[in-house]
């Protein structure tokens, strides 16, 4: 899907000579298509910074636990203090009912 449409041969133009010789003229292979090269510079990793790089990556683990941790607590707080004022006011209603 990602690879490139080449032309059949038989659709580039019959070259034109001017030499003399008359009989056919020997097909060149086409070449081989070569990969492009990457200019890009290659990342190269020491024993310290690979180990940078997983106490880093440990850290953000560590920060990103820490966070979803607190807002489940602070969900949890919030469902139980709703519930502790339902029935706190269903036992008021309750008991202004039977007076």
């Amino acid at each position: 899907m990602f690879t490139p449409k080449y032309p059949a041969r038989d659709t580039a133009p019959p070259p034109t000579s001017t030499s003399s010789v008359a009989g056919p003229v020997p097909a060149a292979p086409a070449p081989a298509p070569v990969a492009p090269v990457s200019n890009r510079p290659t990342v190269r990793l020491t024993p310290g910074s690979a180990l940078a790089l997983a106490a880093g990556g440990g850290a953000v683990v560590l920060v990103v636990g820490a966070v979803l941790v607190s807002m489940l607590l602070a969900v949890a707080i919030t469902a139980t203090s709703v519930a502790v004022c339902a029935v706190v006011l269903r036992s008021l209603l309750n008991a202004e009912r039977k007076h």
